[in-house]
């Protein structure tokens, strides 16, 4: 075998080595009270922070991912808004930007009453919920993200698929309402990495899975 054939064996194993370790991750995005509620009572989330500079921030986030995962409620209230927004006479900066990213992106609805007949770039997961989310986390592409999506998210964190959490605290208590964190039956352990302080007040804190 020539010093040639060697050389390519050695790189074409590196390269298949690097495809099989490569595994896309599933992030959570979620703003939360101080109390850690991600919701009031009747959903009431007016009390959210933010600025142009938290929209940065997810643009970032937004730019390492492909794929948005909701739940069935998220997913029917930011497909009103988001496939139109960038192109609203009075759509800012962000609007179109994010438009333009949900747009091209693939969505993963997590439903039990959806169905995908005619739903363009979309992946429904009604069951199997495990073995559905490891197989997408194992396909090419770039990370998959959850904006809200309270419920999804309960339900994705227990089963331990969530890989990391950038957790939006802002500077607001409301006393009761829908808990970050619900349904846990025992002690679930994280890695802090960083945190991020915003202008607006609001605190992010960035977890990943042990």
């Amino acid at each position: 075998m020539t010093l040639v054939r060697i050389v390519e064996r050695h790189f074409k194993n590196i390269i298949k080595k690097l495809k099989i370790n490569k595994v896309r991750k599933l992030i959570v995005a979620m703003h939360t009270t101080l109390d850690g509620f991600v919701a009031g009572q009747n959903g009431e989330m007016n009390w959210i922070n933010v600025n142009d500079e938290i929209f940065e921030f997810v643009g970032k986030l937004t730019d390492q991912a492909d794929t948005a995962l909701y739940g069935r409620i998220t997913y029917e209230m930011m497909n009103i808004y988001w496939v139109t927004a960038g192109d609203q006479p009075n759509a800012t900066k962000h609007d179109i930007e994010h438009s333009r990213w949900y747009n091209q992106s693939t969505k993963v609805i997590l439903s039990t009453t959806i169905t995908d007949n005619g739903l363009d770039k979309t992946v429904i997961i009604s069951n199997n919920l495990a073995d559905n989310i490891n197989k997408l986390k194992q396909e090419d592409g770039k990370n998959i993200v959850i904006f809200g999506s309270a419920t999804a998210t309960h339900t994705l964190f227990i089963e331990g698929l969530i890989d990391e959490l950038w957790i939006f605290v802002n500077p607001v208590v409301i006393g009761q309402g829908l808990p970050l964190f619900k349904g846990a039956k025992q002690n679930i352990n994280l890695t802090f990495v960083e945190s991020k302080q915003f202008s607006c007040g609001v605190i992010g804190l960035h977890y990943t899975k042990k």
